[in-house]
């Protein structure tokens, strides 16, 4: 199922629990849009132990550790492999996992957290409150070199060991995100053996607490886990709360999605992520196979203007962008009517979403035109803009391979852009961490996250601090981030809400960005595979899996 686009928070809930319902196998339309429930099936067949799941991923990933990964398709592994503190359900609640329990202080500054006593990691190491401070001060330690995991703990300051199996942990200031952040893959837990045993090489030996334990990594070829035998701490959204039914899961690196789609399609794997916009059709209506989908929250995909480069430090020229790229028809060439088109800094099925925003910003050459006219760019006898003896150049990157068509997207744009005389130079490149995070080689580039709170704002949004990452659009604006501050900590819902719309208004108004996609996980899937889930944030999830012959 898709969902749709003007969700209140707590229709979320429903929304998402049809994303959690199972791949289960049936030939029916209904079944094949995830719409049967899981005891239903659990009612016409029982689980069936051991056998190979093959599974087509759509990119490699360049961390199994939790902390330093910084790409959503790590995470599809990585939550296999890991367990979390607490867990987020459909609904948005969240609830006990790891820690059986917890208090919050009055002031919102401090987390207690009393823990299973039971939880032991792959290596043998036992889980207790000193793993869980481990894990947090590694995220906060600049010599882990994190990813996505620091924004997420913040605003994380230090833990205290209570005793075995009650941690304290305490904020800096109080924040409403906190629990669903901790929540999520990339703040997994980790054994705190094998991660000072293995140091940096801890991305490619993972040890965990999960369902699944690492067996090896062929690199760009294939990832392997396997059945975790002594697993017996699910958390509540797996009806199998003890060790998985499969024995194994092989992960197969296949970019190219005619191979990948492919590859289901002849047998040679069992399911495969990212089906093309093309083949969604073709797979819904063959009766050996099933295909689940559902938009993910947070961050759409989102093309960021870097305002540290000239001229789109000027307003006028970053809304000669805005009007002159067409993403609706992007939207449509390009996904067929299988990805919805994005139109805030935010994703529809996330808090504080402001459905206003649609429709807002269309094509308009005639004002893309006079924009750049007004400042002082003009076109030569080639058609590219000119001033001051400089041409008109944007310098657009994106990175290899060709991730749900995004490289397709700058081409076109680079077209688009030609119309109203600015020559777009294309960079595809593998090294897009040096370029875009450590040289500032950009003027336009694109990312998205999915997350399950409006506060994934901030870290893209927010002045960054003197000695952090800079963001990608280099804006700072003292009214911006006292919206974002407000938000993080606001309690009350409804106005939380409406601070969240104050801050896609000022993204949009001061075109910061230019939003194209909400991106639908899809998994096509043969029928053999049964009760495949998707948790809250559309990652799959194999704790209930199992094959028929």
């Amino acid at each position: 199922m898709k969902t749709g686009r003007k969700l209140s928070w707590w229709k979320f809930g429903a929304v998402t629990l049809a994303a959690i319902i199972a791949l289960t196998g049936c030939s029916s339309a209904s079944n094949k849009e995830g719409n049967t429930s899981p005891a239903k099936a659990e009612e016409t067949k029982a689980p069936v132990q051991g056998g190979e799941l093959t599974y087509a991923l759509a990119t490699s990933p360049v961390s199994l550790d939790p902390h330093t990964n910084g790409l959503a398709v790590g995470v599809r592994i990585i939550n296999n492999l890991y367990d979390n503190l607490v867990v987020q359900l459909p609904d948005g609640s969240v609830k006990p996992w790891l820690a059986k329990e917890w208090t919050i202080s009055e002031d919102g500054l401090t987390y207690t957290f009393k823990l299973r006593d039971d939880v032991k990691f792959h290596d043998g190491t036992p889980f207790n409150a000193e793993a869980v401070k481990f894990n947090f001060d590694r995220v906060i330690d600049p010599a882990t070199k994190v990813s996505n995991a620091f924004a997420l703990i913040q605003p994380y300051q230090s833990s205290k060991v209570i005793d075995e199996y009650t941690v304290e942990v305490k904020l800096a200031s109080p924040s409403q995100a906190f629990l669903r952040n901790i929540s999520q893959g990339t703040l997994g837990i980790v054994s705190p053996t094998a991660a000072k045993q293995y140091g940096e090489q801890f991305a490619t030996h993972p040890v965990g607490s999960g369902p699944f334990k690492f067996v090896k990594w062929d690199e760009n070829s294939e990832i392997v886990i396997e059945r975790n035998p002594d697993y017996k701490w699910a958390n509540e959204t797996a009806v199998n709360q003890g060790a998985p039914y499969l024995d194994k899961i092989s992960f197969k690196i296949v970019p190219e999605e005619a191979t990948r789609i492919g590859s289901v399609q002849s047998g040679q794997v069992l399911a495969a992520e990212t089906v093309p916009p093309q083949n969604i059709v073709s797979i819904k209506n063959d009766s050996k196979f099933q295909l689940l989908s559902t938009n993910t929250g947070g961050l759409p995909y989102t093309l960021f203007i870097n305002q540290r480069k000239q001229p789109w430090n000027e307003l006028k020229a970053r809304q000669a962008l805005q009007s002159a790229i067409d993403v609706t028809s992007i939207v449509k060439s390009l996904y067929l009517g299988t990805y919805d088109q994005a139109w805030s800094p935010l994703a529809p099925v996330t808090l504080g979403y402001d459905a206003s925003l649609e429709n807002g910003v269309k094509k308009d050459l005639d004002k893309a035109n006079g924009l750049l006219d007004e400042l002082g760019w003009t076109k030569g006898a080639d058609g590219i803009r000119e001033k001051d003896g400089k041409k008109l150049t944007l310098h657009y990157v994106d990175a290899s391979p060709n991730r749900e068509k995004r490289n397709d997207i700058a081409a076109i744009i680079q077209q688009q852009l030609k119309e109203i005389g600015v020559d777009v130079k294309v960079d595809i490149t593998k090294d897009y961490v040096n370029q875009i995070f450590v040289n500032d080689d950009y003027d336009i580039y694109g990312n998205s996250q999915v997350n399950a709170d409006p506060n994934s704002l901030y870290p893209f949004y927010h002045t960054a601090a003197p000695t952090g990452r800079p963001t990608l659009h280099g804006y700072s604006n003292a009214e911006l981030d006292k919206l974002l501050e407000d938000g993080a900590v606001e309690k009350d819902e409804a106005k939380r809400v409406e601070i969240y719309k104050q801050v896609q208004h000022h993204v949009i108004d001061n075109a910061l960005i230019i939003p194209i996609y909400v991106f639908p996980y899809t998994i096509a899937a043969s029928n053999r595979v049964q009760q495949i889930k998707l948790d809250a944030l559309a990652y799959p999830r194999f704790n209930d899996t199992y094959l028929t012959k």
